[in-house]
């Protein structure tokens, strides 16, 4: 039976916050996945048609390459925006800090690779952020040792880690983010907030900058 869907032309396909999030939130393949990873890789001034829906996919079928888009703009995944515009996504490592203060409410971030070395730092201490980062490594490890225990017994589908106040509030989180296969940890300080373009804006800079490395 053929789908009923058909693409709109004329469109610049973004992605949402929420998109960005799941994206690179696990290194868990799905078809949702590729094509979110496909755009995050993709020029933000192309425009959406069936050829490069079918690339961005990974299939063959435009059926279901449109019930694939279908239901990640269902999800709030992705949309398609009227205008182009700059994404940004140029920035230089000095500029990287302002666009991570934005993702906490006490303005400091910390973006650390596996090993436990920071590549940028939004407002913590250099003393801090060293010991901060050999910490992100270690709740990295620890993520992923009991990462069964939390998705399977606890039902937890969650993979960041934090430091809680009584009330519940985070004092200190850990994201990890799955760029192709690199694996980064971002450190937030405070209450973190990454629902605004500006966490898009830097899942597309390390995208850009790592998603192509082995």
């Amino acid at each position: 039976m053929e789908s009923t869907l058909s693409l709109q032309a004329n469109l610049y396909p973004r992605l949402t916050p929420a998109g960005a999030f799941y994206a690179i939130s696990s290194d868990t393949p799905s078809a949702g996945k590729t094509l979110l990873h496909s755009l995050l890789k993709a020029d933000a001034d192309e425009v959406v048609s069936s050829e490069k829906l079918l690339a961005w996919a990974d299939t063959s079928d435009i059926d279901t390459a449109l019930n694939l888009l279908y239901r990640l703009q269902k999800l709030e995944f992705l949309y398609g925006d009227e205008n182009g515009h700059s994404d940004g996504i140029n920035l230089s490592d000095e500029q990287l800090p302002l666009l991570m203060e934005q993702l906490s409410g006490s303005g400091k971030a910390l973006l650390v690779d596996r090993n436990g070395l920071y590549l940028a730092n939004a407002n913590f201490h250099h003393e801090a952020a060293e010991e901060l980062g050999l910490l992100a490594a270690e709740v990295a490890q620890m993520e992923k040792k009991h990462r069964l225990l939390i998705k399977n017994n606890l039902y937890i589908n969650n993979n960041a880690w934090g430091v809680c106040d009584p009330s519940g509030q985070s004092e200190l989180t850990f994201f990890p983010l799955y760029i192709g296969s690199t694996k980064f940890i971002l450190v937030i300080g405070g209450i973190p907030d990454l629902s605004k373009e500006a966490f898009v804006t830097l899942v597309r800079i390390l995208y850009r900058r790592y998603s192509n490395r082995v």
